[in-house]
């Protein structure tokens, strides 16, 4: 009887694999198609952020234009009050808003005091500052700032207003 016992168990053994073959097979070979579409996903996801980075540095390098239409200025109101909750809400000071509209620090304080209108270019630069945010502004005033570092300054002094007369 023990012989008999050995072969059954044997037998169930053999049958048991042959099963698990059938199934497993098939399963290794969708599992091998599976990392292989993975693998190629990851290397188009790599290729995309590469050039969503690309991207992202040629917007970065790309100057924040401060336009209005003719609409938005004819219909824009100015009054000190607004003049000067435009500056706080961009969290600027006179100074810089005069280096963006072009202006004496002065002109922006009379804005502000309410002695004066902005007017014509000047007007339409305004109205574009209060489509933008504190990024674009801060990103403006830096190119401005780098303008100017390539610039030579202007000579000083006796000799050259001697040189600027002739």
């Amino acid at each position: 009887m023990g012989k008999l016992e050995g072969i059954i168990k044997a037998e169930i053994i053999r049958l048991a694999k042959r099963e698990v073959r059938k199934i497993a097979v098939p399963l290794t070979r969708d599992v091998r198609s599976l990392r292989g579409r993975v693998f190629q996903l990851r290397k188009t996801v790599s290729i995309v952020e590469r050039l969503a980075a690309s991207q992202q540095r040629a917007l970065a390098k790309e100057k924040v234009p401060l336009e209005a239409s003719q609409e938005e200025v004819k219909a824009a109101r100015f009054s000190p009050r607004l003049m000067r909750s435009l500056r706080k809400h961009l969290g600027i000071t006179q100074k810089e808003l005069a280096i963006l509209a072009g202006v004496t620090v002065g002109a922006v304080h009379q804005w502000e005091t309410g002695k004066f209108k902005p007017r014509g270019e000047k007007k339409k630069v305004i109205v574009a500052l209060r489509k933008l945010g504190r990024r674009d502004v801060a990103k403006i005033l830096e190119e401005r700032g780098k303008e100017k570092e390539e610039r030579p300054p202007a000579p000083k002094g006796k000799r050259a207003r001697k040189a600027r007369r002739k």
